[in-house]
């Protein structure tokens, strides 16, 4: 399963408290204060890694704790310091403060790491507070306890290119073609549920990931349909490719087609549809069209890429103009 959205409990750990005590030896008459520190605290710590692409698992527990510092001991022996807790999420996630809303990280690159909970600080032993005229004090003091904060944890997929259109427009197929990725694909609207990531491979050491969303109807943008939910993934992409289906059996004309997807990417966000976007005419595969191709060409005074996903016809420019693109 896919999920995109999670809110947790980090609390970091305790520190150990300071303790009082003596050194007692036959034979030495003057032993004076050995009462040692406790340990640190825990913290808790996000990492983001490439091996996770959902917040499913940790959004499974509402809670997280570090562990704690352990309390000093005598013969100024130092308590064992809490464990740090280390939490893994996607790259990509985007990590709020749940209560005031604020931005802490963006973890968009790969083992990037942020502290969101601190450990408390250990308390000191009585061995730290003899002087000159209190050589033996009888005082320690207690740890500190670590930090508790709600997050909210918001993922952004990190892809070069952006698969938008109308449900059924063929980004799932046309995926699948290129990608090593297995989109679902089927003749209804809505297959894709959530959005899927990909890898091609253009040679030469060259890759492109792409990212397939659920596809996009009128009124998306203020919550329609799926695709509202998933615009958000598109905001990091550099370019994107907006699939148009040609075909005689399409649903909707390809010009409408073409001024739906670009009002619904307007309306949700200026600046992400001012970004480099390709118009591609997909399941184009017959004369007819071919022919509504030059009609969508036309209207939108744009170049139209022909692609077949099923003949891979077109798919190999395309990808080499969607990398110039970025």
């Amino acid at each position: 399963m896919f999920r995109d959205e999670t809110t947790i409990e980090v609390v970091a750990g305790d520190g150990g408290d300071g303790i009082v005590s003596f050194r007692r030896e036959k034979y030495v008459p003057r032993g004076g204060p050995d009462g040692g520190d406790g340990g640190d605290g825990g913290s808790v710590i996000l990492r983001a890694s490439p091996r996770i692409n959902s917040l499913l698992a940790i959004g499974r527990s509402p809670r997280y704790r570090a562990g704690d510092g352990r309390g000093g001991g005598p013969r100024k022996r130092t308590g064992r310091s809490g464990d740090d807790l280390v939490l893994d999420v996607p790259v990509g996630t985007l990590v709020y403060d749940g209560r005031r809303g604020n931005l802490l990280r963006d973890l968009a690159e790969s083992d990037a790491t942020v502290c969101v909970a601190r450990g408390g600080a250990h308390g000191r032993g009585n061995v730290r507070f003899a002087t000159a005229v209190n050589q033996a004090p009888r005082k320690a003091t207690t740890g500190k306890p670590g930090e508790r904060r709600e997050l909210r944890l918001e993922l952004k997929l990190v892809a070069d290119v952006g698969l938008v259109g109308l449900p059924n427009a063929g980004k799932s197929t046309f995926l699948s073609a290129v990608t090593a990725a297995r989109a679902k694909a089927a003749d209804y609207p809505f297959t894709t549920l959530v959005p899927l990531l990909g890898i091609a491979d253009l040679g030469e050491g060259r890759t492109l990931c792409l990212a397939d969303l659920p596809g996009l109807i009128e009124g998306a943008a203020e919550g329609a349909g799926l695709g509202h939910r998933f615009l958000r993934h598109v905001e990091r992409c550099r370019a994107l490719l907006q699939l148009v289906d040609v075909s005689p059996d399409a649903d909707v004309e390809p010009e409408v087609a073409w001024r739906t997807v670009g009002a619904e990417l307007e309306t949700f966000s200026g600046e992400l549809a001012s970004r480099p976007r390709l118009l591609v005419a997909a399941k184009c595969e017959s004369e007819e069209a071919e022919e509504a191709a030059r009609g969508l060409e036309a209207a939108s005074g744009l170049p139209v890429w022909r692609i077949s996903s099923h003949t891979h016809a077109g798919l190999r420019e395309l990808l080499e103009a969607a990398a110039a693109a970025i």
